[in-house]
């Protein structure tokens, strides 16, 4: 084991229970609590369940999952984990701060790091004095580092090198918060380089899970009540590249609906569209229990922005794909990430992003203001001023607001299938949220029509 990121700074390990100081060169935060157990503990905060803090993805909202059961199982508590993000510099800087502020209000409580900026920059979070361990990404995945923070054997600073994994094992994770809908990972990695992300090193090289794993994982959550499950990975298209036979993630997805008929919902997440298999295209025109929602990795709506960020796609293949799945699939819905205000962008290699909003009929957009990452090539290109970054930014969600507005608006009067999250809180099969009057169990499926009430807001109607 060492203390440090893959190829940015030299190797640290630092001794057990001892502070040190080093010197070295899409913000969405959930928080579950996993049941109580006997470690750990400090006599102020006897029994204190353990917490686990999440940043970021849906992968590290599954990977949560799975540090809540290997600390159950290990007896921890007493603890707080913070699973880390670094897609973006504010995501570092929120996780920073979350730290200090958890460790003032639990002063005798374990705090525990790890995540893909802890992973990359280890030594900044094992410098921090409310910090206790950090661990990286490959070590928060198995049961034996908390059997080891059980055991106080657990070195102060826990994170190998990132690229020296090869394989990704299945889980087997207990519950998923609610009964609704659950994430799996199929997927981690990446083996493509875009000059603007540092997540490559946060996560090491494309691995996949082997397909027996993740059908056992989906018939376990099936079987707890689980109506939808939802594929997660860093670039899930690249699923099956190092696995022996054809597998690919079309296969995947039609080998899962052949092995698990109780499946209700089967949601693909964020997809690199130019990597997208005929098997998958053919799931996604066929199969019915395939949502009809495909979140998009477009970045960039301009050919130059997209050959500068190491791309693989142009923009003529965007507008192809969404019109090639459209005609299959006439009810799909689009999301897509697009970052604005990339290095060297000119006012009209931006009205190109602007303008592929409608020409791949987008409905839902994750915007990303560009920020620069140490370490990647786009942060030593020429940068915009924040204000243009940020005034773009605004453009673009303003733009995306009023798509999903007018989206919303033709589903008026129009019957959904709403799997209910919360009590008055669900989600239709084209990801459209709907708030229906309640209170109904996580995991019903009803039927709602769309109605605007006299505030304009739209509201869900249960028909029988």
């Amino acid at each position: 084991m060492f203390c440090a990121p893959a190829r940015l700074s030299p190797a640290i390990k630092a001794p057990r229970n001892k502070l040190i100081k080093v010197e070295f060169s899409h913000d969405l935060i959930a928080m579950t609590k996993t049941p109580q157990s006997k470690s750990l503990q400090n006599k102020s905060l006897k029994n204190k369940s353990p917490q686990i803090v999440t940043f970021g993805c849906r992968l590290n909202s599954y990977e949560s999952e799975v540090m809540s059961d290997h600390a159950k199982a290990a007896g921890i508590e007493d603890a707080i984990i913070i699973n880390t993000c670094a897609v973006t510099n504010e995501a570092v800087r929120q996780a920073r701060q979350t730290i200090r502020k958890l460790r003032r209000e639990n002063p005798d409580s374990k705090v525990i790091v790890t995540g893909c900026a802890a992973q990359i920059e280890p030594e900044m979070f094992t410098a921090m004095d409310e910090v206790d361990f950090v661990i990286g990404n490959d070590e928060k995945m198995k049961a034996e580092t908390f059997t080891a923070l059980f055991d106080e054997e657990l070195e102060r600073c826990e994170v190998n090198d990132i690229m020296s994994v090869t394989e990704t094992a299945g889980h087997l994770i207990s519950a998923f918060g609610g009964r609704a809908r659950a994430y799996v990972q199929v997927q981690n990695g990446c083996d493509h380089r875009c000059t603007f992300c540092i997540i490559p090193f946060g996560r090491g090289n494309s691995r996949s899970v082997p397909l027996g794993d993740v059908v056992r994982q989906i018939q376990h959550l099936v079987s707890e009540g689980y109506k939808e499950i939802v594929l997660t990975g860093v670039d899930i298209t690249a699923y099956g590249r190092d696995l022996p036979g054809q597998m690919s993630l079309g296969s995947l997805c039609q080998k899962i609906l052949e092995f698990v008929p109780d499946l209700m919902r089967l949601r693909i997440s964020s997809i690199d569209s130019v990597e997208a298999d005929e098997a998958l295209m053919q799931v996604i025109a066929e199969e019915p229990r395939v949502m009809p929602h495909l979140h998009l990795s477009l970045q960039a709506g301009d050919n130059m922005i997209l050959k500068r960020m190491k791309r693989r796609h142009s923009r003529e293949d965007a507008i192809a794909f969404c019109d090639e799945v459209r005609r299959a699939r006439p009810d799909v819905v689009f999301g897509a990430d697009i970052i604005a205000g990339f290095p060297t962008e000119t006012d009209e290699m931006f009205e190109n992003s602007l303008r592929l909003v409608d020409e791949c009929g987008l409905t839902f957009l994750h915007v990303f203001p560009f920020s620069p990452r140490p370490g990647t090539p786009a942060a030593k290109m020429p940068q915009l001023p924040k204000a243009v970054i940020k005034e773009r930014a605004a453009r673009l969600r303003e733009k995306g607001k009023a798509r999903l507005e007018e989206y919303m608006a033709g589903l008026v009067g129009q019957p959904l299938d709403l799997l209910m999250e919360r009590d008055q809180v669900g989600r239709a099969e084209n990801f459209v949220e709907v708030t229906v009057p309640g209170p109904y169990q996580p995991g019903a499926i009803i039927r709602a029509v769309l109605r605007r009430d006299p505030s304009g807001q739209l509201l869900g109607e249960v028909v029988l």
